[in-house]
Formats: C-alpha cells, sequence, structure tokens
C-alpha cells in the first residue's frame, strides 16, 4: 500500500457489519496500519450475501470485502482468558482502539475506554454506538433500518403519496463511519500538542439527527412538519427531476439568476417578471402549480434536448442514472476511484473520495481472510 498521511498510525478495530469497519477503512487507506480483531465465527458481514467475492464456500461476502480492504485480521476469543489480555496488549500498544460492539461488551470483558484510557493514557478509545453513551436509549441496540425510522429519515425521503421510504444507501452507517474517523483525526491532532489521548463517541442515532438537523430547524422555526417531496427540495423550486420524453431529467436551478436562465430555456421568459413565479419564496408557495407547467413543457421533449439547452446556459441539470450506467460514465473512469482487487468479474470496490497532490487514497488491495495475520 501506498504511504499516506496517517503512516505510521497504528490503528485496532473491533469493527463489525458496517459503520465500525468503514471508520478502520478509511483510517487504513489514509495510510494507517489496520488491524481488524474479528470472533472465532468471523465478522457477520462475512456471511450477508449473495454475491460473494468468489465462488468457494468460504468467499466473503462482496458487502464485506468493500469495507474491509487494505487491513489485517486476528482472531480473539472473548471467553479465553489469555486472548482478552492478548487484546490489551494490543490495544495499549496502538495508537487508536475503534470498535462498534454492544455497549455492554467492553466493560464486561475489562476494554472499556474509562480502564484503558487510565492505563493507556495516550491512546485514543473509540466507541460508535447505536443510540448514543448516555440517555434511557444508551443500552438499545440498533441496525442502519432502525435508525432510519426512529431519527425521522423515513418520514421525510419518499413519493409523497407513497409509505416512507429507507434512504437505499446505508447513509446512517456510512457517515457514522465517517465521523468517528473524523473525530479520530481530531483526536490524534490534540495529542500531538497535549501528549494525552482521549475517548471519541459517536452513535448512529446521532448520525442520524444529524442528517434532519436542517428539517428539524426548519419545523421548530416554522411550525410546519416537513413533507416527502421525493426528488423535490424543501425551501427551492423548482428544483426536482422532471418527466422529459424518454425519462425524468433532474434539473437544479438553486438561484434567481440560474431560475431565469431555465425559463429562458423553456420559453418562459414571463415567469421572470410575474410576481407570482418571480422570486423563490413564491414559487415554494405555489411549488405544485410552478412544477405542473415546467413538466408539461418538458415532456414534449427528449432529455438530450432540455440538457443541451441547460448546459449552453449553465443551468445545473443531470439524468437519474441507474448504477449500472453510474459505472459506465467517462467521468467515473477518469477519477479511477473503483478498483478491482480480484480480478475481472471480481467486483469494483471504492477507493476514498479524497485525493493528496492528484493520487487517490485508497488502493486495490483485497480484504483479509479471517484471522490470516
Amino acid at each position: 500500500m501506498t504511504k499516506g498521511p496517517l503512516d505510521g498510525v497504528k490503528v485496532i478495530e473491533f469493527g463489525q457489519n458496517l459503520a465500525g469497519p468503514y471508520c478502520g477503512q478509511i483510517l487504513a487507506f489514509l495510510g494507517a496500519e489496520v488491524i481488524k480483531i474479528e470472533r472465532p465465527e468471523g465478522d457477520d458481514a462475512r456471511r450477508w450475501g449473495p454475491p460473494f467475492a468468489g465462488e468457494d464456500d468460504g468467499a466473503p461476502a462482496v458487502i464485506f470485502v468493500a469495507l474491509n480492504r487494505g487491513k489485517k485480521s486476528v482472531v480473539i476469543d472473548l471467553r479465553e482468558e489469555d486472548q482478552r489480555d492478548e487484546l490489551i496488549d494490543m490495544i495499549g500498544g496502538a495508537d487508536v482502539f475503534v470498535h462498534n460492539l454492544r455497549v455492554d461488551v467492553p466493560k464486561r470483558f475489562g476494554f472499556d475506554g474509562e480502564s484503558l484510557t487510565k492505563r493507556f493514557p495516550k491512546l485514543i478509545y473509540a466507541n460508535l454506538g447505536a443510540f448514543g453513551h448516555k440517555g434511557p436509549w444508551r443500552d438499545r441496540p440498533g441496525y442502519e433500518p432502525i435508525i432510519q425510522a426512529v431519527a425521522g429519515l423515513m418520514s421525510v425521503n419518499g413519493d409523497p403519496v407513497a409509505p416512507p421510504a429507507r434512504v437505499g444507501v446505508s447513509i446512517i452507517d456510512l457517515s457514522t463511519g465517517m465521523w468517528t474517523a473524523i473525530g479520530i483525526l481530531a483526536a490524534l491532532a490534540g495529542r500531538a500538542t497535549t501528549g494525552k489521548g482521549v475517548v471519541v463517541d459517536t452513535s448512529l442515532f446521532e448520525t442520524g439527527l444529524m442528517w434532519v438537523s436542517t428539517h428539524a430547524a426548519q419545523f421548530s422555526a416554522s411550525g410546519v412538519p416537513p413533507q416527502r417531496l421525493s426528488s423535490g427540495h424543501p425551501s427551492l423550486a423548482p428544483y426536482q427531476a422532471f418527466a422529459c420524453a424518454d425519462g425524468p431529467l433532474m434539473v437544479c436551478p438553486g438561484n434567481e439568476r440560474l431560475f431565469q436562465k431555465f425559463a429562458e430555456a423553456l420559453g418562459r421568459t414571463d415567469w421572470i417578471t410575474d410576481p407570482r413565479y418571480a422570486t423563490n419564496t413564491v414559487r415554494v408557495t405555489r411549488r405544485d402549480e410552478v412544477n405542473g407547467m415546467v413538466e408539461e413543457i418538458m415532456k414534449q421533449k427528449p432529455r438530450a434536448y432540455w440538457a443541451g439547452k441547460l448546459d449552453a446556459l449553465g443551468v445545473p441539470n443531470g439524468p437519474l442514472n441507474s448504477v449500472p450506467e453510474v459505472l459506465e460514465l467517462a467521468q467515473t473512469a477518469a477519477l479511477g476511484m473503483m478498483f478491482q482487487p480480484h480480478g475481472e468479474g471480481g467486483g469494483q470496490y471504492h477507493g476514498l473520495p479524497i485525493s493528496f497532490d492528484g493520487l487517490r487514497a485508497g488502493d486495490s488491495s483485497k480484504a483479509p481472510g479471517l484471522g490470516e495475520d
């Protein structure tokens, strides 16, 4: 692996499923040595398939490979006292320990944050939990869909005439892994000044609250509960996908200057001075009317026609691509963000969406076999 900005940093990750492993992978792709601790049966995500990254019986699930590349794997059986002692010794020799185990497990087996940061003052200890490190739900377990439901994400996602919908990607898991990595990076920077470690606490629920924060702010200021708007935006109109003759096109004129250009493209320059449509504030109050007029015009021509006109005027737009279409984009290929560590047909896997001096953070390394290190 190419050296990165975290070269020389050692991380012990007792991660499982998605959130904890993604945090560990971020740190690994930034150059840290990441040793993944697994139970004798392995991370549950190894069996979250199909699809699997290979055809033999022991092949790991693709989702496991996606979030565990660039690490080493060591098996620890917490039921064995000598192995628990070995784990604590490993943590003591590391810069960072991160886990997303059930909240009671570290304390029960003697490697909780309070104990270990007293024993190893320079240790950065990261707890990644479900509902947070305090409060009445502190001990409650949770998975991605539960948090999306409880934190309100589903209530604002989907078509307004359909039931609330789950966000299709594991946005809570992945972004909590990101927040945890951010916390660890901040703690490393702080330790460089103070010489002391710290306990970093994050949780899926706190991440969910962050994702609905603007909706919460708007509701608490206006008293109007947020509504599901399909591809639309609660504070902007027109600003959504519009049906064209051959499929939907996402159009985002995010200010008055762009709206005026959009109106020009549609042949409706009268909207620019019409007091019913001239400002975003009034357009939002007449959202259905405005969107209906836009779609009535756009459905007469194919997407390429409108995209050409909008591109010429600088109005942001784009088709609603499927995942296969995204992987075929020239822009995707140019950025070099996807790797094929298992060769042709073995799946494409991400690097990080960060480059340093033009070099992508992340590489084509494979995920480790269970306990291979």
